[in-house]
Protein backbone atom coordinates (compact mmCIF):
# COMPACT_ATOMS: atom_id res chain seq x y z
CA UNK A 1 0.00 0.00 0.00
CA UNK A 2 1.65 3.57 -0.91
CA UNK A 3 2.57 5.25 2.25
CA UNK A 4 0.47 8.39 1.29
CA UNK A 5 -1.68 9.93 -0.89
CA UNK A 6 -1.00 9.72 -4.73
CA UNK A 7 -1.56 12.14 -7.49
CA UNK A 8 0.07 11.28 -11.18
CA UNK A 9 1.78 14.61 -12.46
CA UNK A 10 -0.24 15.16 -15.31
CA UNK A 11 -3.27 16.01 -12.96
CA UNK A 12 -1.46 18.33 -11.15
CA UNK A 13 -0.67 20.13 -14.33
CA UNK A 14 -4.43 20.27 -15.21
CA UNK A 15 -6.34 22.97 -15.97
CA UNK A 16 -9.65 23.38 -17.55
CA UNK A 17 -9.51 25.26 -20.58
CA UNK A 18 -13.36 26.09 -21.61
CA UNK A 19 -14.24 27.29 -24.41
CA UNK A 20 -10.96 26.83 -25.83
CA UNK A 21 -11.34 22.92 -26.05
CA UNK A 22 -12.42 21.09 -28.86
CA UNK A 23 -14.67 19.19 -27.20
CA UNK A 24 -17.41 19.04 -24.58
CA UNK A 25 -17.12 17.19 -21.36
CA UNK A 26 -20.67 15.54 -21.45
CA UNK A 27 -21.35 15.36 -25.24
CA UNK A 28 -22.08 12.03 -26.30
CA UNK A 29 -22.40 10.70 -22.92
CA UNK A 30 -24.94 9.73 -20.50
CA UNK A 31 -25.27 12.13 -17.05
CA UNK A 32 -27.26 10.72 -14.06
CA UNK A 33 -28.52 12.79 -12.13
CA UNK A 34 -28.67 11.12 -8.31
CA UNK A 35 -31.99 11.86 -6.49
CA UNK A 36 -30.42 14.51 -4.10
CA UNK A 37 -29.01 16.67 -6.82
CA UNK A 38 -32.54 16.53 -8.16
CA UNK A 39 -33.64 18.18 -5.43
CA UNK A 40 -30.39 20.82 -5.70
CA UNK A 41 -31.36 21.58 -8.81
CA UNK A 42 -35.09 21.95 -8.56
CA UNK A 43 -34.77 24.26 -5.29
CA UNK A 44 -31.54 26.24 -7.43
CA UNK A 45 -34.08 27.58 -10.18
CA UNK A 46 -37.30 27.57 -8.36
CA UNK A 47 -37.57 31.46 -8.52
CA UNK A 48 -37.29 31.19 -12.14
CA UNK A 49 -40.27 29.82 -13.68
CA UNK A 50 -38.34 29.83 -17.40
CA UNK A 51 -35.12 28.14 -15.78
CA UNK A 52 -37.79 25.26 -14.08
CA UNK A 53 -39.32 24.97 -17.58
CA UNK A 54 -36.34 24.47 -19.05
CA UNK A 55 -34.97 22.07 -16.36
CA UNK A 56 -38.47 19.88 -16.62
CA UNK A 57 -37.91 19.23 -20.03
CA UNK A 58 -34.15 18.65 -20.36
CA UNK A 59 -33.91 16.03 -17.12
CA UNK A 60 -35.67 12.84 -17.63
CA UNK A 61 -36.81 10.79 -14.61
CA UNK A 62 -36.15 7.39 -14.36
CA UNK A 63 -38.46 5.59 -12.24
CA UNK A 64 -37.65 2.71 -10.13
CA UNK A 65 -33.83 3.68 -10.89
CA UNK A 66 -31.16 3.27 -8.01
CA UNK A 67 -30.73 6.35 -5.93
CA UNK A 68 -27.69 7.27 -7.83
CA UNK A 69 -29.63 7.48 -11.33
CA UNK A 70 -32.59 8.85 -10.26
CA UNK A 71 -32.64 10.71 -13.51
CA UNK A 72 -30.63 11.39 -16.80
CA UNK A 73 -29.91 14.40 -18.44
CA UNK A 74 -32.01 14.51 -21.89
CA UNK A 75 -28.95 15.36 -24.86
CA UNK A 76 -29.73 17.12 -27.84
CA UNK A 77 -29.77 15.63 -30.93
CA UNK A 78 -26.19 16.92 -32.09
CA UNK A 79 -25.55 15.18 -28.71
CA UNK A 80 -24.29 18.09 -26.91
CA UNK A 81 -25.81 19.12 -23.08
CA UNK A 82 -28.79 21.05 -23.64
CA UNK A 83 -27.91 22.75 -20.39
CA UNK A 84 -24.47 24.43 -22.58
CA UNK A 85 -24.96 28.01 -22.93
CA UNK A 86 -23.19 30.12 -26.50
CA UNK A 87 -19.92 30.28 -24.87
CA UNK A 88 -19.99 26.36 -24.62
CA UNK A 89 -19.85 26.49 -20.97
CA UNK A 90 -22.38 24.95 -18.22
CA UNK A 91 -24.99 27.51 -17.65
CA UNK A 92 -26.01 25.76 -14.41
CA UNK A 93 -22.54 26.37 -12.92
CA UNK A 94 -22.21 29.57 -13.90
CA UNK A 95 -25.69 30.70 -12.34
CA UNK A 96 -25.68 28.28 -9.33
CA UNK A 97 -22.10 27.09 -8.65
CA UNK A 98 -20.27 23.50 -8.05
CA UNK A 99 -22.97 22.44 -5.59
CA UNK A 100 -26.01 22.06 -7.34
CA UNK A 101 -24.25 19.77 -10.22
CA UNK A 102 -24.45 16.12 -10.75
CA UNK A 103 -21.27 13.92 -9.54
CA UNK A 104 -20.00 13.31 -12.75
CA UNK A 105 -20.05 16.93 -13.46
CA UNK A 106 -18.21 18.00 -10.26
CA UNK A 107 -15.25 15.44 -10.92
CA UNK A 108 -15.02 15.13 -14.30
CA UNK A 109 -12.27 14.52 -15.53
CA UNK A 110 -10.47 13.43 -12.47
CA UNK A 111 -10.67 9.93 -11.06
CA UNK A 112 -10.16 8.88 -7.44
CA UNK A 113 -9.66 6.14 -5.91
CA UNK A 114 -9.55 5.04 -2.40
CA UNK A 115 -7.12 2.19 -1.54
CA UNK A 116 -7.52 1.38 2.47
CA UNK A 117 -6.79 5.10 4.20
CA UNK A 118 -4.97 6.45 0.78
CA UNK A 119 -6.51 8.19 -2.19
CA UNK A 120 -5.07 7.97 -5.57
CA UNK A 121 -6.07 10.86 -8.16
CA UNK A 122 -5.80 10.40 -11.99
CA UNK A 123 -7.92 11.51 -15.00
CA UNK A 124 -9.73 10.13 -17.91
CA UNK A 125 -8.38 10.80 -21.57
CA UNK A 126 -12.22 11.68 -22.40
CA UNK A 127 -10.88 14.84 -22.04
CA UNK A 128 -8.86 16.64 -24.51
CA UNK A 129 -6.67 18.45 -22.07
CA UNK A 130 -6.03 15.74 -19.95
CA UNK A 131 -5.09 13.60 -23.05
CA UNK A 132 -3.04 16.37 -24.14
CA UNK A 133 -1.23 16.37 -20.41
CA UNK A 134 -0.78 12.35 -20.14
CA UNK A 135 0.54 11.50 -23.37
CA UNK A 136 2.90 14.36 -24.48
CA UNK A 137 5.32 14.89 -21.56
CA UNK A 138 7.65 12.15 -20.59
CA UNK A 139 7.29 12.80 -16.64
CA UNK A 140 3.78 12.64 -16.75
CA UNK A 141 2.71 9.46 -15.69
CA UNK A 142 5.08 9.64 -12.17
CA UNK A 143 3.11 9.67 -9.06
CA UNK A 144 3.58 12.74 -6.65
CA UNK A 145 1.96 13.27 -2.96
CA UNK A 146 -1.73 15.15 -3.18
CA UNK A 147 -1.88 17.65 -1.12
CA UNK A 148 -4.22 17.72 1.88
CA UNK A 149 -6.76 19.21 1.30
CA UNK A 150 -6.69 18.91 -2.68
CA UNK A 151 -8.13 20.53 -5.36
CA UNK A 152 -8.44 17.38 -7.09
CA UNK A 153 -10.95 15.71 -4.79
CA UNK A 154 -13.85 17.87 -4.65
CA UNK A 155 -16.17 15.20 -3.83
CA UNK A 156 -14.10 12.40 -1.83
CA UNK A 157 -17.21 10.12 -1.03
CA UNK A 158 -17.89 9.38 -5.10
CA UNK A 159 -14.18 7.47 -5.27
CA UNK A 160 -14.08 4.30 -6.07
CA UNK A 161 -13.45 1.85 -2.76
CA UNK A 162 -10.60 -1.09 -3.21
CA UNK A 163 -11.10 -3.15 -1.18
CA UNK A 164 -8.51 -5.17 1.04
CA UNK A 165 -10.46 -9.07 1.36
CA UNK A 166 -7.74 -11.21 3.15
CA UNK A 167 -9.58 -14.19 1.41
CA UNK A 168 -9.55 -12.23 -2.22
CA UNK A 169 -5.91 -12.68 -3.65
CA UNK A 170 -7.14 -9.66 -6.19
CA UNK A 171 -7.24 -7.41 -3.49
CA UNK A 172 -5.04 -8.21 -1.03
CA UNK A 173 -2.04 -8.45 -3.01
CA UNK A 174 -3.67 -5.64 -5.30
CA UNK A 175 -0.72 -3.02 -4.79
CA UNK A 176 2.23 -5.46 -4.43
CA UNK A 177 1.25 -7.14 -8.08
CA UNK A 178 0.02 -3.44 -9.45
CA UNK A 179 3.91 -2.64 -8.42
CA UNK A 180 5.19 -5.29 -10.50
CA UNK A 181 3.45 -4.66 -13.11
CA UNK A 182 4.65 -1.36 -13.52
CA UNK A 183 8.44 -1.96 -12.74
CA UNK A 184 7.50 -4.60 -16.19
CA UNK A 185 5.97 -1.97 -17.56
CA UNK A 186 8.98 0.57 -16.81
CA UNK A 187 11.48 -1.67 -18.96
CA UNK A 188 11.43 0.47 -21.85
CA UNK A 189 14.67 -1.21 -23.39
CA UNK A 190 11.87 -3.55 -24.47
CA UNK A 191 9.09 -2.70 -26.97
CA UNK A 192 5.97 -2.29 -25.40
CA UNK A 193 4.47 -5.23 -27.00
CA UNK A 194 7.33 -7.39 -25.66
CA UNK A 195 6.40 -5.98 -22.16
CA UNK A 196 3.20 -6.54 -22.63
CA UNK A 197 3.77 -9.96 -23.35
CA UNK A 198 5.63 -9.92 -20.32
CA UNK A 199 3.09 -8.76 -18.45
CA UNK A 200 0.87 -11.75 -19.68
CA UNK A 201 3.23 -14.28 -18.52
CA UNK A 202 3.73 -12.83 -15.14
CA UNK A 203 -0.17 -12.95 -14.65
CA UNK A 204 -0.55 -16.21 -16.41
CA UNK A 205 1.95 -17.31 -13.42
CA UNK A 206 0.07 -15.90 -10.92
CA UNK A 207 -3.27 -17.58 -11.88
CA UNK A 208 -5.10 -19.16 -9.20
CA UNK A 209 -3.03 -18.12 -6.20
CA UNK A 210 -4.51 -18.28 -2.91
CA UNK A 211 -3.91 -15.19 -0.93
CA UNK A 212 -2.42 -16.75 2.33
CA UNK A 213 0.85 -17.67 0.17
CA UNK A 214 2.86 -15.12 0.08
CA UNK A 215 5.91 -17.36 0.15
CA UNK A 216 4.55 -18.97 -3.00
CA UNK A 217 3.72 -18.68 -5.53
CA UNK A 218 3.41 -15.51 -5.20
CA UNK A 219 7.09 -13.90 -4.27
CA UNK A 220 8.57 -16.70 -6.34
CA UNK A 221 6.48 -15.55 -9.70
CA UNK A 222 7.71 -11.88 -8.99
CA UNK A 223 11.02 -12.05 -8.45
CA UNK A 224 11.29 -14.18 -11.66
CA UNK A 225 10.29 -11.74 -13.71
CA UNK A 226 13.17 -9.62 -11.94
CA UNK A 227 15.34 -11.80 -13.73
CA UNK A 228 16.79 -9.86 -16.86
CA UNK A 229 17.52 -13.69 -18.67
CA UNK A 230 13.58 -14.30 -18.43
CA UNK A 231 12.64 -11.33 -19.87
CA UNK A 232 15.19 -11.33 -22.56
CA UNK A 233 13.58 -14.97 -23.32
CA UNK A 234 10.05 -13.85 -23.43
CA UNK A 235 11.45 -10.87 -25.39
CA UNK A 236 13.05 -13.03 -27.61
CA UNK A 237 9.62 -15.06 -28.35
CA UNK A 238 7.66 -12.42 -28.28
CA UNK A 239 9.54 -10.96 -31.17
CA UNK A 240 9.76 -14.36 -33.40
CA UNK A 241 5.88 -14.35 -33.39
CA UNK A 242 4.40 -13.83 -36.67
CA UNK A 243 0.50 -13.83 -36.84
CA UNK A 244 -2.10 -12.43 -39.61
CA UNK A 245 -3.38 -9.09 -38.24
CA UNK A 246 -6.25 -8.85 -40.87
CA UNK A 247 -9.24 -10.78 -39.07
CA UNK A 248 -8.20 -8.13 -35.74
CA UNK A 249 -8.56 -5.40 -38.39
CA UNK A 250 -12.03 -6.52 -39.21
CA UNK A 251 -12.87 -7.22 -35.63
CA UNK A 252 -11.87 -3.38 -34.27
CA UNK A 253 -13.94 -1.97 -38.30
CA UNK A 254 -17.01 -3.43 -36.63
CA UNK A 255 -16.34 -2.03 -33.42
CA UNK A 256 -16.10 1.54 -34.86
CA UNK A 257 -19.34 1.02 -37.37
CA UNK A 258 -20.96 0.58 -34.03
CA UNK A 259 -20.51 3.62 -32.12
CA UNK A 260 -20.61 5.51 -35.76
CA UNK A 261 -24.22 3.88 -35.45
CA UNK A 262 -25.03 4.81 -32.00
CA UNK A 263 -24.91 8.54 -33.27
CA UNK A 264 -21.75 9.38 -30.77
CA UNK A 265 -21.55 12.76 -32.19
CA UNK A 266 -20.21 14.85 -35.14
CA UNK A 267 -17.24 15.10 -34.30
CA UNK A 268 -16.52 11.10 -33.17
CA UNK A 269 -17.89 10.47 -36.44
CA UNK A 270 -15.72 12.65 -38.68
CA UNK A 271 -13.03 11.09 -37.32
CA UNK A 272 -14.02 7.49 -37.42
CA UNK A 273 -15.20 7.69 -41.04
CA UNK A 274 -11.92 9.55 -41.94
CA UNK A 275 -9.65 6.57 -40.35
CA UNK A 276 -11.77 4.18 -42.10
CA UNK A 277 -11.57 5.68 -45.27
CA UNK A 278 -7.42 6.36 -44.96
CA UNK A 279 -7.21 2.68 -44.45
CA UNK A 280 -9.80 1.76 -47.09
CA UNK A 281 -11.86 0.18 -44.57
CA UNK A 282 -15.43 1.41 -45.50
CA UNK A 283 -16.52 -2.00 -47.38
CA UNK A 284 -14.89 -4.31 -45.71
CA UNK A 285 -14.32 -7.81 -47.38
CA UNK A 286 -11.43 -10.01 -46.96
CA UNK A 287 -8.96 -8.78 -48.98
CA UNK A 288 -9.59 -5.27 -48.14
CA UNK A 289 -8.91 -6.46 -44.27
CA UNK A 290 -5.65 -8.09 -45.42
CA UNK A 291 -4.41 -4.72 -47.66
CA UNK A 292 -5.34 -2.68 -44.53
CA UNK A 293 -3.36 -4.77 -42.15
CA UNK A 294 -0.60 -4.31 -44.91
CA UNK A 295 -1.27 -0.40 -45.08
CA UNK A 296 -1.63 0.06 -41.36
CA UNK A 297 2.06 -2.41 -41.08
CA UNK A 298 3.98 0.17 -43.82
CA UNK A 299 2.69 3.25 -41.79
CA UNK A 300 3.79 2.24 -38.20
CA UNK A 301 7.04 1.53 -39.85
CA UNK A 302 7.27 4.82 -40.62
CA UNK A 303 6.05 6.37 -37.27
CA UNK A 304 8.43 4.74 -35.62
CA UNK A 305 11.17 5.23 -38.17
CA UNK A 306 10.73 9.17 -38.15
CA UNK A 307 8.98 9.50 -35.07
CA UNK A 308 9.72 6.46 -32.73
CA UNK A 309 10.65 8.04 -29.48
CA UNK A 310 7.36 10.39 -29.65
CA UNK A 311 5.20 7.44 -30.64
CA UNK A 312 6.47 5.13 -28.04
CA UNK A 313 5.84 7.76 -25.22
CA UNK A 314 2.27 7.96 -26.12
CA UNK A 315 1.40 4.40 -25.66
CA UNK A 316 4.53 4.03 -22.39
CA UNK A 317 2.44 6.56 -20.79
CA UNK A 318 -1.08 5.06 -21.85
CA UNK A 319 -0.15 1.84 -20.26
CA UNK A 320 0.96 3.49 -17.17
CA UNK A 321 -1.85 5.54 -16.93
CA UNK A 322 -4.68 2.50 -17.21
CA UNK A 323 -2.76 0.90 -14.47
CA UNK A 324 -2.95 3.78 -11.97
CA UNK A 325 -6.20 4.50 -13.16
CA UNK A 326 -8.19 0.94 -13.79
CA UNK A 327 -8.18 -1.19 -10.69
CA UNK A 328 -7.50 -4.89 -11.84
CA UNK A 329 -9.78 -6.03 -9.56
CA UNK A 330 -12.69 -5.28 -11.50
CA UNK A 331 -11.59 -7.98 -13.92
CA UNK A 332 -12.36 -11.60 -13.66
CA UNK A 333 -8.69 -12.53 -13.39
CA UNK A 334 -5.48 -10.31 -13.35
CA UNK A 335 -4.83 -12.01 -17.07
CA UNK A 336 -8.49 -10.86 -18.11
CA UNK A 337 -6.75 -7.07 -17.18
CA UNK A 338 -3.69 -7.82 -19.39
CA UNK A 339 -5.57 -8.76 -21.86
CA UNK A 340 -8.18 -5.65 -21.83
CA UNK A 341 -5.02 -3.84 -21.76
CA UNK A 342 -3.36 -5.42 -25.24
CA UNK A 343 -6.88 -5.20 -26.33
CA UNK A 344 -6.94 -1.11 -26.30
CA UNK A 345 -3.53 -0.76 -27.52
CA UNK A 346 -4.41 -2.80 -30.33
CA UNK A 347 -7.57 -0.86 -31.17
CA UNK A 348 -5.15 2.59 -30.43
CA UNK A 349 -2.61 1.88 -32.73
CA UNK A 350 -4.94 0.53 -35.64
CA UNK A 351 -6.92 3.95 -35.78
CA UNK A 352 -3.36 6.09 -34.93
CA UNK A 353 -2.09 4.79 -37.99
CA UNK A 354 -4.98 5.23 -39.97
CA UNK A 355 -5.66 9.02 -38.98
CA UNK A 356 -5.71 10.70 -41.83
CA UNK A 357 -3.28 13.49 -40.70
CA UNK A 358 -0.74 10.10 -40.02
CA UNK A 359 -1.29 9.22 -44.01
CA UNK A 360 -0.24 12.70 -44.59
CA UNK A 361 2.75 12.45 -42.57
CA UNK A 362 4.14 9.13 -43.92
CA UNK A 363 4.46 10.79 -47.43
CA UNK A 364 7.10 12.98 -45.58
CA UNK A 365 10.58 11.83 -46.55
CA UNK A 366 11.74 13.49 -43.21
CA UNK A 367 10.32 14.25 -39.60
CA UNK A 368 9.95 17.95 -39.31
CA UNK A 369 9.18 19.83 -36.18
CA UNK A 370 5.38 20.87 -37.90
CA UNK A 371 5.34 16.93 -38.56
CA UNK A 372 5.68 16.39 -34.78
CA UNK A 373 2.83 18.79 -33.80
CA UNK A 374 0.56 17.28 -36.30
CA UNK A 375 1.26 13.81 -34.82
CA UNK A 376 0.76 14.97 -31.33
CA UNK A 377 -2.49 16.71 -32.61
CA UNK A 378 -3.68 12.98 -34.64
CA UNK A 379 -2.52 11.19 -30.93
CA UNK A 380 -4.59 13.34 -28.49
CA UNK A 381 -7.74 13.50 -30.95
CA UNK A 382 -7.57 9.22 -31.30
CA UNK A 383 -6.79 8.87 -27.66
CA UNK A 384 -9.55 11.02 -26.66
CA UNK A 385 -12.13 9.62 -28.51
CA UNK A 386 -11.71 6.31 -28.20
CA UNK A 387 -11.37 6.61 -24.23
CA UNK A 388 -14.60 8.98 -24.63
CA UNK A 389 -16.56 6.69 -27.35
CA UNK A 390 -15.58 3.41 -27.28
CA UNK A 391 -13.93 1.59 -24.61
CA UNK A 392 -16.34 2.52 -22.42
CA UNK A 393 -18.94 1.42 -24.37
CA UNK A 394 -21.08 -1.45 -23.58
CA UNK A 395 -20.73 -3.59 -26.88
CA UNK A 396 -17.24 -3.01 -26.94
CA UNK A 397 -16.91 -4.02 -23.02
CA UNK A 398 -18.95 -7.16 -24.05
CA UNK A 399 -16.73 -7.33 -27.13
CA UNK A 400 -13.77 -7.91 -24.82
CA UNK A 401 -15.62 -10.13 -22.29
CA UNK A 402 -16.40 -12.64 -25.04
CA UNK A 403 -13.22 -12.57 -26.41
CA UNK A 404 -11.29 -13.32 -22.80
CA UNK A 405 -13.95 -16.16 -21.49
CA UNK A 406 -13.17 -16.96 -18.41
CA UNK A 407 -9.63 -15.09 -18.38
CA UNK A 408 -7.72 -17.68 -17.00
CA UNK A 409 -5.38 -20.33 -18.87
CA UNK A 410 -3.37 -20.44 -21.71
CA UNK A 411 -6.18 -19.52 -24.79
CA UNK A 412 -6.30 -16.43 -22.62
CA UNK A 413 -2.62 -16.38 -22.95
CA UNK A 414 -2.56 -16.68 -26.62
CA UNK A 415 -4.80 -13.75 -27.31
CA UNK A 416 -2.99 -11.22 -25.16
CA UNK A 417 0.06 -12.33 -27.36
CA UNK A 418 -2.17 -11.64 -30.44
CA UNK A 419 -3.05 -8.41 -29.62
CA UNK A 420 0.50 -7.23 -27.87
CA UNK A 421 1.73 -7.93 -31.72
CA UNK A 422 -0.02 -4.75 -33.50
Amino acid sequence: MPAESTVLRYMTRFRCIAERCEDTCCSGLKVPVSESHWHRMRAAVVGSPEESEHLRQCVTLNPGGASSEHAFVQMRPDGLCPFLDTERLCSLQRRHGDAVLPDICATFPRVVTRRGEQLEVSGTLACPEVARLCLLEEDAVEPVPLATPSPHVSRPETARHIPEDPEDADTFHAETVRTAMLRLLHRREYPLGSRLAMLGQLAYGLDGFSPQETGSPLSEVLQRFEAPDILDAIHRDFAELALPGGPCVGLFTSVLKARMAANRGERFTTWARGMLQSLQLEEGGDSALGAAWQTYAERWHHLETQHGERVHRYFHNYAVHQLWRSPFSDSPSLLAYVFRLAFRVALLRLTLAGHPRVEELCREPSPTHEAREQLDRAAVETFQLVAKHVEQAPDFLSLAEGLVGTGRGEETLGKVLVFATF
